[in-house]
């Protein structure tokens, strides 16, 4: 038994791949729920209920996924072109720093042009993160795997040495966190009373112009020929190593984005648990997306929807919320086999 290339691959193909994906995630999630003692049907209704059984899940379903709309995309945009970055994590936690620093009263101006000042500012931070590794690999030839990764820690270290030092709060009691930003710098609500916040809208229409920069521009043409074969990029006379710093902008000022909306829009402060691992998750939705920037909108909604239904399940059915993170990675386990099955075929000599 061997896999071999298809010489072309069927529209029906195509769709069928996501479905039967779709499909064995929910089998082997279901033994495991009933493995855990609770009936598979009905725990299955209680994520769905949970993550949209209300308008209050509902809206918490979409602030859950605004942080993973933009991580899924600096993770699209940034392995379009093979740049393999793994530290949208580092880039998130930068444009939320700038956001503090920015958003707490140092630039005393009008919300109308403080928070545009502030998202630029934010994107900028996360854009030079990546930057520094992007300069690595085109002048080097250094892994951005690893730098990337160990740019996460090494930002979370720096975070914690400013919230126990300059950026502390003074009012907080001693805890590590900083000071909340101010009302001109906070995000609005989409509805009043509830979390959603414009962070969400500003992530959707990021997947829009990122859609329309991939299929309409040259620079998306450049990063594509780059991601498909950079010699012969090279060869047609594409500036690769031009390519591959633009694309690490692009990338990290998404990543950087995220962070900002975490904290203007949801969060107030500055704090070492803002992400519970967005700049991860990212790279699954990305993934699970195709690296379409339009399926990671629907794919960060999915996702999102797991973990908040798992919320509500574990508290209903007594099943433990970990099995979210199964649920995810059981689903892009199985993305990546059925897409290798579009592209290969078993072949029995």
């Amino acid at each position: 038994m061997r896999l071999e290339p298809r010489a072309e691959t069927s529209l029906a193909l195509n769709l069928l791949a996501p479905v039967s994906a779709l499909l064995v995630s929910l089998l082997i999630c279901g033994l495991l729920v009933a493995i855990a003692g609770a009936s598979i049907l009905p725990t299955f209704g209680l994520v769905v209920k949970g993550a949209f059984g209300s308008q209050f899940a509902f809206l918490e379903t979409l602030t859950r996924s605004t942080p993973l709309i933009f991580t899924g995309l600096a993770a699209a945009v940034a392995f379009r072109a093979k740049l393999w970055n793994i530290g949208a994590e580092a880039q998130l936690y930068m444009g939320a720093i700038v956001c503090v620093v920015l958003g707490t009263g140092l630039v005393p101006l009008p919300s109308v042009v403080l928070i545009p000042l502030i998202l630029i500012a934010g994107a900028l931070a996360g854009a030079v993160t990546l930057l520094g590794p992007a300069l690595l690999k085109t002048r080097f030839g250094v892994d951005e795997v690893v730098t990337t990764l160990l740019l996460n820690f090494i930002v979370l270290l720096f975070v914690s040495l400013l919230l126990e030092g300059p950026l502390k709060d003074p009012m907080g009691m001693g805890w590590p966190q900083s000071s909340r930003v101010i009302a001109d710098a906070a995000l609005p609500k989409l509805i009043h009373g509830k979390r959603l916040h414009f962070g969400f809208v500003l992530a959707v229409l990021s997947a829009v112009a990122v859609w329309f920069i991939n299929v309409r521009t040259t620079f998306g043409y450049e990063m594509r020929a780059v991601g498909h074969n950079s010699r012969a990029a090279a060869f047609a006379g594409i500036p690769v190593n031009a390519v591959v710093m633009k694309t690490a902008l692009l990338s990290g000022g998404l990543a950087g984005l995220a962070g900002v909306s975490e904290v203007a829009g949801l969060k107030g402060n500055l704090t070492l648990d803002l992400s519970p691992g967005f700049g991860y998750t990212g790279i699954v939705v990305a993934m699970l997306a195709l690296l379409h920037p339009l399926g990671v909108v629907v794919t960060a909604i999915f996702v999102a929807a797991v973990f908040v239904g798992a919320d509500a399940m574990s508290r209903s059915a007594g099943v433990p919320s970990y099995i979210a993170n199964v649920m995810v990675a059981v689903s892009l386990l199985s993305m990546v086999v059925a897409v290798m099955f579009t592209r290969f075929k078993v072949s029995w000599k």
